[in-house]
């Protein structure tokens, strides 16, 4: 079991790492990392998600529609409680509780959960994997668009409903949303793909794990750090609370074991980073957040040990 732990985390923190002191060193603009976040965001992921869903065998993509209702629910519930406890323990604006709910609610499914699973269960997780970032891609980040818009002046002038729709449209937009979708299709199409095609898909995919976790050190190496009672309930939440109420739900939805390990493990993942890059662009970065973000990786490599080695046990 040690050498499992070693062998599933040690690359995914040295990844992390990697990042960070690139960034504390000025090696590597940590402010300005929207290339590198388009690049994984628009292109090396969408090739490994779409890749992942396409080689599954049709009976298996069938077999994840629970899969999908469990994570819906846990990354919605998570979401509605943080933002709402950002709003009664800090009175934040509505702008900054987005950005922390979105960072607590959604795992760094996208830097972690790939390497992390595939080692830990085995490459058939791949297809889960591309499900859960496409579930937050399609229900947390449209509301946490949707919110950020209504904080700006020009769309305080818009209807709810066009805030929504818009928020949506420019979710359904984004590759990491219509790559897994056009994957489905191609697998209930019975499409089959050339050799070519798959090597070009792997070759840009394969980039993804170890771009996503540098990202994310990077990242992380720009936050600033407090250390208070919301910062230690807000991880406590997220690394512990959340994947244990994910086992419930997979429990209560009779999930196999397979599936029910995955979907815990991936929500014990430390917090995403989309919420801190979103929140960039409306001006939008609470203290709060940032050290929930560090605080989550510091303790992650304690938390994910100990969720794998339960994990390991259920039957």
């Amino acid at each position: 079991m040690i050498l499992l732990l070693a062998v599933a985390l040690v690359p995914i923190f040295f990844g992390l790492l990697l990042g960070y002191f690139a960034g504390i060193s000025g090696t590597i603009d940590n402010v300005h990392v929207r290339s590198l976040v388009s690049f994984v965001m628009s292109f090396s992921l969408p090739c490994a998600l779409f890749l992942a869903i396409v080689k599954a065998p049709r009976d298996l993509l069938l077999g994840q529609g629970r899969v999908i209702a469990v994570l819906a629910t846990v990354y919605l519930a998570a979401y509605g409680a943080a933002y709402f406890f950002s709003q009664m323990a800090g009175r934040k604006s509505s702008a900054d509780g987005a950005v922390l709910a979105l960072s607590l609610a959604f795992p760094n499914v996208t830097a972690v959960g790939i390497p992390l699973l595939e080692t830990v269960y085995g490459p058939q997780t791949a297809i889960t994997v591309a499900i859960a970032i496409a579930v937050g891609a399609m229900t947390i980040s449209p509301i946490t668009l949707s919110i950020l818009e209504n904080s700006t002046a020009a769309g305080h002038a818009l209807t709810g409903w066009t805030r929504a729709r818009r928020a949506i449209l420019r979710a359904v937009r984004r590759p990491v949303v219509w790559a897994p979708a056009a994957g489905v299709a191609a697998v209930l199409l019975n499409v089959s793909l050339p050799v070519y095609v798959t090597r070009s898909l792997m070759v840009m995919g394969s980039a993804t794990a170890g771009c996503a976790l540098f990202l994310t050190g990077l990242i992380v190496s720009a936050q600033k750090f407090t250390l208070d009672w919301r910062v230690l309930a807000g991880v406590a939440a997220k690394n512990i609370l959340q994947p244990l109420v994910c086992l419930g739900l997979a429990h209560a939805a009779s999930l196999p074991i397979d599936q029910t390990r995955s979907v815990v493990l991936m929500a014990a993942i430390p917090c995403g980073f989309f919420g801190l890059v979103f929140g960039k662009g409306f001006n939008a970065s609470p203290l709060l957040a940032s050290s929930s973000l560090i605080l989550s990786y510091g303790l992650g490599i304690l938390t994910l040990a100990g969720w794998i080695v339960l994990l390991g046990r259920l039957h």
